[in-house]
């Protein structure tokens, strides 16, 4: 038997006092309510006596543990210090540092202080001279590329590792079972094991609302300096899809701050080739965030190659990603290089700061 809801108050106030019916009739008209008929008996007379469901200010058990002590000590831990970022404790934490349980903790965050937990997210290390660059060449790439129409032209490339190991998320990697004790698991459901070097593959893309070119696979233990991203990434890879797809249409090719990238023997490349494309010193540095192959396409990219698999051989491994990535729609990318002007707008009004938890 369960408590009377919000709801079910709702109800015996109105089948009470607009029809006038009692217990039984309502236990009848409502089999499936599994309420104790003295339950319902008592809320009527309350109705009848009080004209309310509602229960009286500071009736019911006391509080023991939600205490006016209890609840500041609890506010003072659980936020960060004014002068001392990132110095607020987990409700654990707080725990076995007060002695409060820790279920208690948690109601007094939510229920008596009204905060809302927010999983923190992982940024690129910001210093002020990089935060001053970023509100800059945001502010050029704004008028290099005032509409949408001119974004269009952009080709966005990047570079990302894939690993044969599964990446795990600790937090939603648990295992259900009766046994009362974590020892009582067998090791082969709660261990999950992992090779201390993990082989991997690299691979390059570009994407664009045009289209997006083929995976290009970096050969496993290349130096990928200048000279190879020229002949190979670019010269073999991207740029023969780039071109058959845009055709007589001009385009622009964007890169990121990686040496090989910014190097002049690449530039020296691009102009050869009659490129246009984005100069390293236009581009804001440490911004993973403005660029959609980053922000958008690697982690979906990356859910869908290792959704209930799991590899054994670098070839597996490079079979799945391209086929996964002939699979990934092209209104996906284009939903990714919609937010770019926003992200550029969004850089420049936060004065080159973080812009992540604002997307």
């Amino acid at each position: 038997m369960g408590r009377l809801t919000e709801n079910d108050c709702c109800l015996i106030w109105n089948l009470r006092t607009q029809k006038h019916w009692g217990s039984l009739r309502m236990m009848k008209e409502f089999p499936n309510k599994t309420r104790k008929r003295r339950t319902i008996d008592d809320l009527i007379k309350k109705i009848d006596t009080e004209g309310t469901t509602a229960r009286k200010p500071g009736s019911g058990r006391p509080k023991s543990a939600r205490t006016d002590a209890n609840i500041k000590l609890v506010s003072d831990l659980i936020c960060s210090q004014e002068d001392k970022p990132l110095s607020h404790k987990s409700p654990r934490e707080i725990a076995r540092e007060t002695g409060i349980s820790r279920s208690t903790v948690k109601r007094i965050v939510k229920k008596d202080l009204g905060l809302n937990q927010y999983r923190r997210k992982v940024g690129q290390q910001l210093n002020s001279d990089c935060k001053m660059k970023r509100i800059q060449r945001s502010q050029q790439l704004l008028q290099r590329f005032p509409t949408d129409r001119r974004v269009r032209s952009i080709w966005f490339t990047d570079e990302k590792t894939f690993t044969v190991a599964t990446p795990v998320n600790t937090q939603n990697d648990r295992v259900y079972a009766q046994a009362r004790k974590k020892r009582d698991v067998s090791s082969t459901r709660l261990i999950r094991e992992r090779q201390h070097f993990s082989r991997n593959v690299m691979v390059s893309v570009a994407i664009s609302k045009m289209g997006k070119s083929r995976i290009v696979v970096i050969e496993p233990g290349a130096k990928v300096n200048s000279q190879y991203y020229c002949q190979h990434v670019l010269g073999d890879g991207l740029l023969p899809d780039i071109r058959a797809i845009c055709q007589h249409h001009t385009w622009t090719l964007q890169q990121d701050g990686a040496p090989s990238h910014t190097a002049k023997n690449t530039m020296e490349y691009l102009r050869r080739e009659n490129i246009s494309f984005i100069e390293p010193d236009m581009w804001p540095p440490n911004s993973p965030d403005l660029n959609p192959v980053d922000y958008a396409v690697w982690g979906a990219l990356q859910q869908m190659v290792y959704r209930r698999r799991s590899f054994t051989t670098v070839d597996q491994l490079k079979e799945t990603i391209v086929t996964e990535w002939t699979k990934l729609s092209q209104r996906f990318i284009d939903r990714a290089i919609d937010q770019w002007r926003r992200r550029l707008q969004c850089v420049v009004q936060q004065q080159g700061g973080h812009i992540e938890h604002f997307m």
